[in-house]
């Protein structure tokens, strides 16, 4: 790295250090801790916005990266991403004052076998797929599954941590920090092996396979969790880190009580996201019997759990309650509010997603926003909910790049009106 990229670097690591020691950043952290600890009451809802996912090639987050080296521009990128984040964005993004990386683990791609995925070809956009599922018979073809193997280059993990700490260390401790999965659900590896209709049709003509299926799975997402600990390579996420369906971990419930400082992180110690969006053609009796079993047992390991994504919960409520360690819930577009705003009281985070349509179609549609705002606000202040506003899952802005700062806007606009 020339002298040049290295002075790029420090200079945007002391922005960084500036923006997590100004009030504003303070205050947020304090935000987010209030509202996903059980110690104390919420303030106002909290918010966040998702600009990663866009596929317009008019983008939020357009930076111009002036290093050389090839590495310096990938550290600049988040650098930038970050400031930009706080300063131009405005959502509720907590800027930490430290540098992160993870160790570099790699997890074989498949269980032995994997499904033939056709795309539609359109460059630059965001199109549908089909799949071939390698196991149409799960008596005849469950032979052919393997479980996934796990390995880490340590050696390379610690060059990348010294090639940081000799750009940040005086500035910016270096920590190793982050995770290994998305979700511990399930189901969407289930429907790549199998097929989206199968898992509905085996509940039916194949039950015993479809619970081997599903006992496999849990058992391989364990073996990952066991490995990873086993070889002290899983971190903390009770910070600034992403746990799951839009969310961040921020709380003062975690670790688990009597933890020693030193102590390596288990699965107890962190959060954990279990969801079934695959699932949401079926009724509650059916999810019962076929996923909420391998849920349970999963859930019971974890800290505490981010239950939901894309999936309305309002049909399955009775049966998630049961989740062990429970604690926040997805409120997905087409949940019903009502139910969930009252089902989750002050006991859980009501994590609401708005509909990103609002945002993206060929209008933007300022009263209707308005209008959801105000929906979510009335009836979590009412039920006393511990609220998250999160617009996720935006992959078109219409090519107007100011519209995601716009709705972040008017939330906070609304969050006032509600009396916050």
């Amino acid at each position: 790295m020339n002298a040049a990229d290295r002075n790029l670097l420090r200079e945007l690591a002391r922005r960084k250090l500036e923006l997590a020691n100004h009030p504003e950043n303070i205050a947020r952290r304090q935000g987010w801790l209030e509202l996903h600890s059980r110690d104390g009451r919420p303030g106002r809802p909290m918010i966040l916005a998702e600009a990663g996912a866009i596929w317009d090639e008019n983008k939020p987050f357009r930076p111009e990266l002036r290093c050389q080296d090839e590495w310096a521009r990938g550290v600049e990128r988040g650098l930038r991403e970050q400031i930009w984040r706080f300063e131009e964005l405005g959502d509720d993004w907590v800027v930490e004052p430290w540098q992160n990386l993870q160790w570099k683990v790699s997890i074989s791609p498949d269980f032995g076998v994997a499904p033939v995925v056709h795309h539609i070809d359109d460059p630059g956009h965001l199109t549908a797929r089909s799949w071939d599922p390698p196991l149409q018979n799960l008596a005849a073809d469950f032979h052919k599954l393997r479980h996934r193997t796990f390995a880490v280059d340590r050696e390379d993990t610690r060059q990348e941590q010294t090639r940081l700490e000799e750009v940040f260390g005086d500035l910016l401790p270096v920590r190793c920090r982050g995770g290994y999965w998305w979700t511990f659900g399930l189901t969407i590896q289930a429907i790549d092996l199998i097929g989206l209709q199968n898992l509905m049709i085996f509940m039916y003509d194949d039950p015993e396979g479809l619970h081997r299926l599903l006992g496999f799975l849990r058992d391989d997402h364990l073996a990952l969790a066991r490995w990873v600990e086993q070889e002290g390579l899983l971190s903390l996420n009770q910070e600034n880190d992403y746990i799951g369906s839009g969310g961040i971990g921020y709380t003062r419930d975690l670790p688990a009580p009597g933890r020693a400082a030193d102590a390596p992180v288990t699965l107890k110690d962190t959060w954990l996201l279990l969801e079934s969006q695959e699932t949401v053609g079926v009724g509650p009796d059916l999810y019962r019997e076929f996923i909420f079993p391998y849920h349970r047992e999963l859930a019971e390991k974890a800290g505490l759990v981010y239950y939901g994504c894309c999936e309305p919960l309002h049909t399955r409520w009775e049966v998630v309650r049961e989740v062990p360690n429970l604690r926040a819930c997805s409120v997905a577009p087409l949940c019903n509010q009502e139910i969930m705003a009252e089902a989750l009281g002050g006991d859980y985070i009501f994590s609401r997603k708005p509909n990103p349509t609002l945002i993206s179609t060929g209008t933007f549609a300022e009263d209707g926003i308005r209008h959801d705002l105000r929906e979510t606000l009335a009836l979590t202040r009412k039920h006393g909910c511990r609220t998250e506003l999160i617009m996720k899952d935006v992959h078109t802005l219409n090519n107007e790049p100011h519209r995601l700062r716009r709705w972040i806007t008017r939330a906070r606009e609304e969050i006032t009106r509600a009396g916050w």
